[in-house]
């Protein structure tokens, strides 16, 4: 028996079986080793929502060696960064680093008001925003081949810059540092070429204090699916809790205790790269999360050549959590502008 064959017999051994109600999720397993008389005992595993079932299995998965990479244009990019790691001039991109004018139809108001602490303030429909995503690789091919350790940080900014009458300010800013581990998988599956697994810590707020305090940590993993010029990557996450507040002025505890009804537990993106034109999706959903309805958010996003490593760049954005401020508030929003770093 091979390598991968091996992880694969570890992963079918491994029957799970998960049973949820309201309020609790009860992940049961059993393991028998074949040919043996041996049976380990049953282990219940009392959890918070459905989705960490999901993750513990994904968890489970990697008891895998790792394949050869085949070549396309997921792993070209991940080559290039690779040949580019040891180099201090070089700034490694993690998501996508742009610059948008954008339009919203109802802007939120009320966060605004209690930011400058002016009933009578307003928002412009119109707005700048900017991301700046970057990341480097603390170890590489540590375990198997195409592995790596990672930190990464994002920066994502919304300014106010033609409304004068409130002297142009940056409304909200969010920050988000993580680390993670990135390994291909020995198995492939809806016609991809490579699989990727991964697994992170990320941390997001919005660095205000007290009643303008949105933040959350999380533990996720991640699946993705590479082929030609494709990728596509599943991403679920367990929210890490912390306590309540006794009051919303406190300075510690919870800013946002309902952000999962919103926010969803999973996140699942599309890429397609066509003779430079680049086409890609995001859907966020709430699904497990006992709310009264469904929500989440849906991003579709297209860019483009225009001079040198310099692409145009179109987004639309409709749902919950554009920014944390807006974590609970359902937006449209539309931008154009320019762009310095893509995915594929």
């Amino acid at each position: 028996m091979n390598g991968a064959e091996a992880g694969r017999g570890a992963i079918f051994a491994l029957g799970i079986r998960l049973t949820v109600n309201p309020k609790s999720a009860m992940v049961e397993t059993n393991q028998k080793s074949r040919g043996s008389f041996m049976h380990t005992s049953v282990k219940k595993l009392e959890i918070q929502t459905p989705w960490l079932g999901l993750i513990l299995l994904l968890l489970a998965s990697p008891l895998c060696l790792a394949q050869e990479v085949e070549e396309n244009a997921g792993t070209t990019r991940m080559e290039a960064e690779a040949a580019t790691a040891g180099n201090r001039f070089v700034l490694i991109p993690h998501k996508r680093n742009y610059f948008l004018m954008s339009y919203a139809d109802d802007p939120n108001d009320d966060a605004f008001k209690d930011l400058l602490d002016n009933d009578d303030a307003q928002l412009d429909n119109t707005e700048t925003e900017f991301q700046v995503s970057i990341k480097v690789a603390l170890a590489r091919d540590t375990f198997y081949n195409g592995d790596a350790l990672q930190v990464g940080f994002t920066l994502k900014s919304f300014w106010q810059t033609f409304n004068e009458d409130e002297s142009s300010p940056f409304r909200e800013t969010n920050y988000q540092p993580e680390i993670w581990y990135r390994t291909p998988i020995p198995w492939n599956s809806f016609g991809s070429e490579t699989m990727l697994w991964g697994i992170g810590v990320e941390h997001q707020s919005n660095g205000r204090s007290r009643e303008l305090s949105r933040s959350w940590n999380r533990i996720y993993t991640t699946v993705t699916w590479l082929v030609e010029d494709y990728a596509f990557r599943f991403k679920p996450w367990y929210r890490i809790p912390e306590d309540d507040k006794d009051d919303p002025t406190d300075t510690g505890g919870d800013d946002n205790p309902d952000i999962q009804k919103y926010m969803g537990y999973f996140e699942f993106t599309g890429i397609h790269n066509s003779d430079g034109n680049e086409f890609g999706f995001m859907i966020r959903n709430n699904v497990g999360s006992g709310a009264s309805h469904s929500r989440g958010a849906v991003q579709l996003d297209y860019t483009f050549p225009l001079w040198g490593r310099v692409r145009g760049y179109a987004q639309f954005f409709n749902g919950y959590g554009n920014s944390l401020i807006d974590y609970n508030y359902n937006l449209t929003r539309v931008g154009v502008g320019i762009l310095l770093s893509d995915i594929l």
